[in-house]
């Protein structure tokens, strides 16, 4: 078992307000504290390990120089925010991170007044931040924004929209750019620091104002030759030429992890009132937990662990294969047959298992990155010339790009294949990457083509399906973890276009489920055929086109029927329930009843519980059927047979 660190300096600290009232001499130590303390609590409950740690020393001077929570500081994604809970009046509470009733493992409005913005999904913290900064302009108020947004991060065109409006912001806006990958500007030691604790500061600032003041005098030509000559001079001293562009004072780069230079900076940035300022800070991943420094890729994101050894948990090994890698599999086995079909994510190789795809097809995979809306139209570009792009993004980042999915591939119906990872419920990760709306989302549009996998076995068919589907946009969604363990077919079929299947033939009760909900189902089948329902089970495979066929004779043929998805409100069943309308199937007494996702953002839980909560289980299919039938000559009332 991992014990806890000996944290004295730590332990006198509740909220930002104990770190300010530290002398300066002390801050490394209570860095090293915090850290430790991460450390700790995120080898009992698992969690994003590496960015945190890089960013103790930020967070901590952030603190210390500034004023919140009256001025706002907005973490970018919030991967990195676990040292700012622990020194928010959350220390208390941090080994409850991710677990059902306790911390988000993001940053979160509702849990702490030290979260102004909430995040979870990339690229939107200088959006935020300058609408907090201009609310203060407005006010006349003088509250620091402050943004803190990593690398990745920042590649997003999102972050480029919001930094091109920067100056709105004015001198109230202050974005620290958190470089733990690729390094913009090479580190240069402590030149470096010396160098940004000088342009940050009012003797380098001060005759900069005074320089342009005079330059006002000047003949135009003169002018125009003088604020140039600045410009790109202090541009090739930093590498900022590019932020100044965008209307940020740029200062950096700087050493993220000397806490001393970063708190002389950050006070003069705070001191300043040039304008919008941006502080270019190098971090190292996993800062000063060895086995984090060595694979920061391994402790982005981790399970429970052992503190000393680094080793993490282990599952049972041996089970099912992740609906990940069958998708993975499934698709390299058709690349390896068809050299027009590639393959595109938005930065998340590992997690689509496009990277066993770019192993087997280097060529052929392209990660372009935090743009998921660039992904899509990249797609629909390769499509036009007659290449089959598999674009693999998760269904909750699928929705930063509908714009594109509607105009640049709907309405020009171009054959791009969707396979939406994490498709429903996500268990951990809580609300911001449950995949809820895409089947609400994507079945509105003609052309498009949706399928939700029922097992890995139906996966496997679909992907080969879309391999050979040519005729316009088509879609596959299946969710995070493990198939059922069924045999993976020798050679995948060929599924015919809007066709489900009968799993299993009834006479009384229809249950039609999309996706993995099939497996609840046919145990709900289970329990009703115990109570004397004949209950037919049928796959329906396509949210759209729907097997209207198959549906109408299910909805004619039987007392009451079932609709099951793991979606919100929107997709499957309603329109099957549109459908019957039309066709005035309901018009005889039929008693048709949708089970989907509540109307309610689930927060993170045991991915069990969620289901129980959304009233997605084998019990819940039961009781919806005997309510629907409780004056039925069956004679179920209230859910008990009389």
């Amino acid at each position: 078992m991992n014990s806890r660190p000996d944290t004295p300096l730590l332990d006198t600290i509740h909220y930002p307000a104990d770190i300010r009232a530290l002398d300066k001499s002390q801050l490394p130590q209570l860095c090293e504290e915090l850290r430790q303390e991460v450390i700790s609590a995120v080898s009992v409950t698992g969690g994003h390990l590496g960015a945190g740690l890089g960013v103790v020393e930020l967070t901590v001077a952030i603190h210390y120089v500034f004023d919140t929570p009256s001025d706002k500081l907005v973490w970018d994604v919030g991967h990195q925010c676990y040292p700012h809970k622990v020194v928010t009046g959350r220390r208390d509470r941090i080994r409850t991170l991710r677990m059902g009733g306790g911390l988000s493992g993001f940053t979160k409005r509702t849990e702490s007044e030290y979260d102004p913005f909430g995040a979870a999904h990339s690229s939107t913290s200088i959006s935020a931040a300058l609408g907090f900064a201009v609310a203060s302009k407005l006010e006349g108020a003088n509250r620091r924004a402050i943004a803190v947004i990593g690398d990745g991060a920042a590649t997003a065109g999102m972050a480029f929209e919001a930094m091109n409006n920067a100056e709105a912001g004015g001198s109230r806006l202050i974005v620290i750019l958190n470089d733990n990958d690729m390094s913009i500007a090479p580190p240069v030691g402590n030149l470096r620091n010396a160098l940004a604790r000088l342009v940050s500061s009012n003797k380098y600032l001060s005759p900069r104002k005074l320089a342009a003041r005079l330059a006002g005098h000047l003949p135009k030509p003169m002018r125009n030759a003088a604020e140039r000559f600045e410009e790109y001079a202090r541009g090739m001293m930093t590498g900022g030429t590019l932020f100044e562009e965008l209307g940020f004072y740029y200062v950096g780069p700087v050493d993220g992890h000397d806490i001393i230079g970063l708190v002389e900076i950050l006070e003069n940035v705070r001191d300043s009132d040039h304008g919008p300022m941006l502080i270019h800070a190098v971090t190292q991943k996993g800062k000063g937990y060895a086995p984090a420094e060595s694979s920061a890729d391994k402790y982005h994101g981790v399970v429970k662990f052992d503190v000393i050894t680094g080793k993490q948990e282990k599952g049972p090994g041996g089970g099912p294969p992740a609906y990940t890698r069958v998708f993975a599999d499934a698709l390299v086995a058709e690349a390896d047959k068809d050299d027009k079909i590639v393959a595109i994510t938005a930065a998340m190789p590992g997690g689509t298992g496009l990277d066993v795809f770019g192993a087997a097809h280097p060529t052929k995979m392209f990660d372009v990155g935090i743009a998921e809306q660039h992904a899509v139209t990249f797609a629909a570009g390769l499509a036009a010339e007659g290449f089959r792009p598999f674009c693999a993004i998760y269904s909750t980042f699928l929705q930063r790009a509908y714009d594109q999915v509607v105009h640049d591939v709907a309405i020009q119906n171009l054959p791009v294949r969707f396979a939406m990872d994490r498709a429903g419920l996500v268990g951990a990760d809580g609300a911001t990457h449950a995949g809820s709306f895409d089947l609400a989302y994507l079945c509105t549009l003609p052309n498009f083509v949706v399928m939700a996998a029922a097992d890995e076995v139906e996966l496997t068919h679909m992907v080969h399906t879309m391999a050979k589907h040519d005729s316009g946009p088509i879609a596959v969604r299946y969710p995070r973890g493990n198939g059922r363990g069924l045999p993976l077919p020798a050679e995948p079929q060929l599924l015919e276009i809007g066709k489900g299947r009968v799993v299993r033939e009834g006479k009384t009760v229809a249950i039609l489920s999309l996706g993995t909900r099939l497996e609840e189902a046919e145990k709900a089948a289970e329990q009703l055929e115990s109570m004397g329902l004949s209950t037919t089970v049928a796959d329906l495979r396509f949210a759209k086109p729907l097997d209207e066929a198959l549906i109408r004779k299910l909805l004619t043929t039987h007392e009451v029927a079932v609709t099951i998805e793991e979606a919100a409100v929107g997709g499957m069943g309603a329109h099957v329930l549109t459908m019957a309308s039309d066709e005035g199937l309901i018009d005889g007494g039929l008693r048709l009843r949708t089970m989907r996702l509540p109307d309610a953002f689930q927060d993170q839980d045991n991915p069990t519980k969620q289901y129980d909560e959304a009233g997605l289980n084998a019990p819940h299919i039961v009781d919806t059927v005997l309510k629907a039938l409780r004056r039925n000559s069956v004679g179920v009332e209230n859910g008990a047979r009389a």
